[in-house]
């Protein structure tokens, strides 16, 4: 086994991980094709018109990448964004995925300002959740293929970890939480510890925060981007739940809690601003994780999903307000929640 001196962590060669809302260089998208994700009449097609909207939008600022299987699906998609987006601004890669969730199991990018390789991708280890939708080869082949696109070099790391699971302000901090990350499903021969060295050792930061559950009908065991996220390098919007009768209001309520009480890595208190959960959403008597916490920041966009209820317009303003600079493009993602995720999950950014 070679010593960290001889094989020196992204985090002690200078990487780290930025802010989301960090100016991109593009963003990667492995668009939704199987039907098995998308299950019900008209569900997929619906959940792939809303992806062409915020793709559009996209477009207007920064280069899309979109994995496709091949060159008849990449026909296919292309006329779903024909008239919504900036042609100069697309690029198809025929990249066969099993599922279309970039943002689990795409490269995670880590920069250093200055010098040779500022940008670094990261390729950890993929088990499709803990194992629970095999199979995932084609997706474990994501990160090689886009380090390949952006031609820079890939850091193998030995632990499964998935975009979703993780929220960084920047500046130092890591949000997580413990019913994902310490899940005996992904790396069950770390610990608390270990997973918390891995961290800072890959991504950058010097401080993890704990939160603990996510919402119903996430079967990702709790990936923070459907709870918490930074909005600035010291303040975060969270989810909560008013009902108490609601499934989702005491493991909100929990979570508010705890970020109560946390500090940064430089030691300044976290501003918490909240987000109202929409109405609950179901497939059947299955309980979708529909959360307006799961929005992706572009250069000049926000793109929120909302779900056709009242409290779509709520949430769109206090978003708003955490941006100023971008214009919050609102996308219907009552048909993409059915897959169990919406925009976040969708997305995985390539920082400038």
């Amino acid at each position: 086994m070679k010593s960290r001196r001889e094989n020196p962590s992204p985090a002690a060669l200078g990487y780290a991980m930025p802010a989301e809302w960090a100016p991109h260089q593009a963003t990667w998208f492995s668009w939704p094709h199987n039907p098995e994700s998308w299950p019900g009449e008209g569900h997929l097609e619906a959940a792939q018109k809303a992806l062409a909207t915020g793709v559009g939008a996209l477009t207007e600022s920064e280069t899309v990448h979109i994995n496709v299987l091949d060159e008849p699906h990449e026909r296919h998609v292309a006329a779903l964004l024909k008239g919504k987006a900036n042609r100069e601004r697309l690029k198809f890669h025929h990249n066969p995925t099993n599922d279309a969730w970039c943002r689990d199991h795409g490269a995670i990018f880590v920069t250093r300002p200055g010098g040779d390789a500022p940008l670094l991708a990261l390729d950890f280890g993929y088990n499709a959740w803990g194992g629970k939708y095999p199979p995932f080869d084609l997706d474990n082949r994501i990160p090689e293929a886009m380090a390949a696109v952006h031609g820079v070099p890939r850091r193998v790391v030995d632990m499964i970890l998935e975009g979703g699971s993780i929220e960084v302000n920047g500046a130092g901090t890591l949000l997580t939480t413990e019913s994902c990350l310490l899940n005996q499903n992904r790396n069950p021969d770390m610990d608390r510890g270990q997973i918390e060295q891995a961290l800072q050792d890959c991504l950058g930061v010097r401080k993890i925060l704990w939160l603990g559950d996510g919402i119903e009908g996430d079967d990702t065991d709790g990936h923070v981007d459907d709870l918490t996220r930074f909005v600035a390098e010291d303040a975060v919007v969270t989810v909560v739940e008013d009902d108490t009768a609601d499934r989702n209001h005491e493991p909100l309520r929990e979570n508010r809690e705890r970020l109560a009480g946390m500090t940064l890595a430089d030691g300044r208190p976290i501003r918490v601003l909240e987000l109202p959960m929409p109405e609950p959403l179901y497939l059947g008597e299955q309980r979708l994780p529909a959360s307006y916490a799961n929005f992706y920041i572009g250069n000049r966009v926000v793109l929120l999903p909302v779900f056709g209820c009242p409290q779509d317009e709520e949430a769109a303003a206090i978003v708003a307000r955490c941006f100023p600079g971008r214009k919050v493009v609102a996308v219907d993602a009552r048909s993409v929640v059915v897959g169990l995720g919406t925009l976040h999950c969708l997305s995985q950014q390539v920082p400038a």
